[in-house]
C-alpha cells in the first residue's frame, strides 16, 4: 500500500522551494502525495497563489483558511488557532502517514501542532537555522520539536538542531533546498524577462525584497522609506520590488511599494508574487539583491550576485561573503550600496562558495525519506549531550 505524504504550503516562495521534492514524490510509485494550501495562498492580496500549484499539473487536496483578516497581532493569533483547527480536521479523516514542511512561517506552526496532537510523524526543512529578531526564531524551534526526521542547510544547523535534544540519526545536513532550483529550472534570458516582467534594464538594477522585523514594533515604514530614499540617491537605477509576507507591519511595507511604483512607473515594477523562474532570472541579471529577505542569504550567492543585508532580520545566519550588512538609517544603506555597487566588491564575487551548498538538495531527501521506516518514527528520547 502506498504510503500517504502530505505536503504543507502556506506561500508561493515556499511551494517555490518544495517543488522538485513534491515532483519526487508525485512521480513515485511508493507514495500517494496529498498538498495542503493555507495562508497567502488563498488571499488575493498576495496573488492568491493557489493557482500556480494547479498550473503546475497538481492537485490541490485540502484548503486550509485561516481568515487572516490584517497583520495585526490579534489576527494573526487568531489565523493561528484558525489554522491548528483546519488541519486538525484534515488529519482526523485522512490519516497520512507523513507530514512536509518547510521553515518557521505561523501557517507551519499551525500545521505542526495538529500533526503532533494526531500523531503524525513530521519532517522539517530548514531547522536549527537563527534570525534572532524574529518571531520565526522560536516558531522555527518549536516545529523542530515537534518533528522527527530533519532536514538542515548547513552542518552547523544540524549540530543545532541536535543541541535541541534530537537524535543525531535523523538529522541530515543536506543543504538548502532552494539552490536546486538555480541548477534545475530553465531560467529565462534577460529580453524574455523584460518582456516578462514588463520591465527595462538600466545602468544599474537592484531587486528589492524587505521585510518586517516582527520583534521590532513601529520600524518598518522608516526603515523602509529610508531604503528607498537611498536608491533613489543613485543615478540611472531601477528597481525590482517584491512585497512583504503576511507579517506584522508587512502591510505597510506593500503600501509603500504601491506609492512608490505608481510614482516610478519608468524605473520600478512590484510583484505580490514573482515565480521561481522570474525571480532567480532577475536576482541572475541584477547588480545586486537589497533588503532582508533569506533568499539574498542562501540563493543570490550560487548566482554570484552581490547581497546587501539590511537591518537585523536575518541576524544569526550563516553568510557567504557576498553579504554586506549594513544598519537601517539611510546613512548607512547609502554606503551599503555604494560598496555592493563597487568595482572592488563585484571583481571578488566570481570567487563567492556558498556555504548552504551545491544543490541536489531534493533527491536527498527523498531518498533518505523513501528508505525510513515511518512507522516508527513517533516514540523518540531526547538526545542529551552530556551523556553522549
Amino acid at each position: 500500500m502506498k504510503k500517504k505524504v502530505f505536503f504543507i504550503t502556506g506561500s508561493r516562495a515556499e511551494y517555490g522551494l518544495l517543488q522538485g521534492l513534491i515532483k519526487r514524490f508525485d512521480d513515485s510509485n511508493s507514495f500517494d502525495l496529498r498538498i495542503i494550501v493555507s495562508g497567502m495562498h488563498l488571499l488575493d492580496q498576495f496573488g492568491r497563489t493557489e493557482k500556480e500549484i494547479k498550473k503546475d499539473g497538481y492537485k490541490i487536496s485540502h484548503k486550509v483558511y485561516m481568515d487572516l483578516k490584517s497583520d495585526s497581532e490579534e489576527h494573526i493569533s487568531y489565523a493561528i488557532s484558525k489554522g491548528i483547527k483546519g488541519f486538525s480536521d484534515i488529519f482526523e479523516k485522512e490519516k497520512p502517514n507523513l507530514v512536509i514542511v518547510l521553515g518557521d512561517r505561523f501557517e507551519i506552526f499551525s500545521a505542526a501542532v495538529a500533526s503532533m496532537i494526531y500523531r503524525i510523524p513530521i519532517a522539517h526543512l530548514h531547522g536549527g537555522e537563527s534570525t534572532e529578531t524574529l518571531i520565526d526564531e522560536p516558531i522555527r524551534h518549536s516545529i523542530t520539536k515537534m518533528s522527527h526526521l530533519h532536514f538542515t542547510s548547513t552542518e552547523q544547523y544540524r549540530d543545532r538542531v541536535v543541541q535541541l535534544g534530537e537524535n543525531p540519526s535523523k538529522v541530515f545536513n543536506v543543504g538548502a533546498i532552494g539552490i536546486d532550483n538555480i541548477f534545475d529550472l530553465k531560467l529565462h534570458s534577460k529580453k524574455e524577462l523584460e518582456n516578462i516582467i514588463n520591465f527595462k534594464f538600466n545602468k544599474t538594477n537592484l531587486l528589492v525584497t524587505y521585510h518586517p522585523v516582527t520583534l521590532e514594533k513601529g520600524t518598518s515604514k522608516k526603515y523602509f522609506k529610508n531604503l528607498l530614499r537611498a536608491i533613489n540617491s543613485i543615478p540611472e537605477t531601477n528597481i525590482i520590488l517584491t512585497k512583504a509576507n503576511a507579517d506584522m507591519e508587512g502591510g505597510l511595507i506593500n503600501e509603500l511599494i504601491e506609492d512608490y511604483t505608481e510614482k516610478n512607473p519608468t524605473k520600478s515594477v512590484s510583484f505580490s508574487s514573482m515565480g521561481q523562474v522570474n525571480y532567480l532570472s532577475a536576482m541572475k541579471y541584477v547588480d545586486g539583491v537589497v533588503g532582508n529577505s533569506s533568499s539574498g542569504i542562501i540563493e543570490a550567492p550560487s548566482l554570484k550576485v552581490g547581497t546587501l543585508d539590511i537591518g537585523n532580520r536575518q541576524k544569526g545566519r550563516i553568510k557567504a561573503t557576498s553579504i554586506i550588512n549594513c544598519g537601517s538609517s539611510y546613512e548607512e544603506i547609502q554606503k551599503g550600496l555604494e560598496q555592493l555597487l563597487s568595482a572592488p566588491f563585484k571583481k571578488k564575487l566570481s570567487r563567492v562558495k556558498n556555504p548552504y551548498g551545491k544543490g541536489g538538495t531534493a533527491e536527498k531527501i527523498f531518498n533518505i525519506i523513501n528508505n525510513e521506516a515511518l512507522e516508527g518514527l513517533l516514540k523518540k528520547e531526547f538526545f542529551d549531550l552530556t551523556k553522549n
